[in-house]
């Protein structure tokens, strides 16, 4: 298959790196020359603007957004807009709000599929989960470049009609939210407690067989290996919040209760005003598997 990439940031020069990988064309475009210069040291195919890169994948155009949510998805699908056909598959694989996505299935010419991403640069050798809302058809012709991408064939699957994916993925960030704030929770009980323990060694032993063992539980361990268990200078921010907030407001419309991820984004928002061990930790946390820049005090 040949795949166009827009957007070669973190995630998206994954995407591209793992599909050549696999054995396909790609042909990508990024608004940086570097970027660009970058993916063809790499044998990656360029081109120099969004509609010279649709002219480049032919008749039936499979397409791969990785740019970020919101406005820009917009201007990117404006630019392609001329070029697309029903034929056309256009997949947005950031982390666009699920009404968005919708909207964006019912105006844009192509077969459009919402691709909810999760594994973060950290998960880039092992391929990520993706949860993808849209048309079966054009979900099944894109099954190759899943596989290549996701983990395998059990790392992606077809969520439903468009939204979907998004959707789906925007309930993993709010679940992911109340996790950090959970480990976070014990293991400032624990730096706070009655005993002067080692929470690299804590969390070692807990991801051997313990019931809470996880990825997130190695990223604690890495943490507190890296800056040491009292975690050095790293600070009380932890940045984000938009996809736990969309979570909260659709649990909100639902009247479905969440209080743990409720609480998990109310934790992340005071953590602008007030500081707290459990905070600092999640802010490393995001860095782990993410690779966010980490605040520093």
């Amino acid at each position: 298959m040949h795949l166009g990439v827009i957007g070669l940031g973190r995630m998206g020069r994954i995407v591209a790196d793992r599909v050549v990988d696999a054995g396909h064309d790609v042909t990508a475009f990024d608004v940086s020359e570097d970027a660009l210069a970058d993916a063809r040291d790499a044998g990656i195919g360029t081109a120099d603007s969004i509609p010279a890169l649709a002219d480049a994948l032919g008749a039936e155009k499979r397409i791969w957004l990785m740019v970020p949510a919101g406005d820009p998805v917009d201007a990117a699908l404006d630019e392609l807009e001329p070029s697309l056909s029903e034929q056309d598959i256009v997949v947005d694989g950031g982390n666009s709000h699920f009404e968005d996505s919708t909207r964006r299935a019912e105006s844009t010419p192509a077969r459009y599929l919402d691709c909810g991403t999760s594994g973060g640069p950290a998960g880039a050798e092992l391929g990520f989960s993706l949860m993808v809302g849209g048309p079966e058809g054009a979900y099944e012709t894109m099954t190759p470049v899943f596989d290549a991408v996701a983990t395998g064939p059990e790392g992606h699957d077809r969520m439903g009609p468009a939204g979907s994916g998004h959707y789906v993925k925007m309930v993993h960030n709010g679940v992911e939210y109340a996790l950090m704030q959970a480990y976070g929770e014990g293991f400032e009980l624990l730096h706070e407690g009655r005993y002067d323990l080692d929470l690299e060694a804590v969390a070692r032993t807990w991801n051997n067989g313990a019931v809470i063992r996880s990825w997130l539980l190695e990223l604690c361990e890495e943490a507190f290996r890296e800056e040491g268990t009292d975690l050095g200078d790293v600070a009380d921010h932890v940045a984000g919040g938009s996809t736990g907030t969309w979570t909260v407001q659709e649990a909100l419309e639902q009247e479905v209760a969440v209080p743990l991820i409720y609480d998990a984004l109310g934790e992340r928002f005071d953590s602008r005003t007030r500081a707290k061990f459990s905070r600092r930790l999640a802010n490393r946390l995001r860095y782990g598997f993410g690779r966010h820049e980490v605040a520093r005090e």
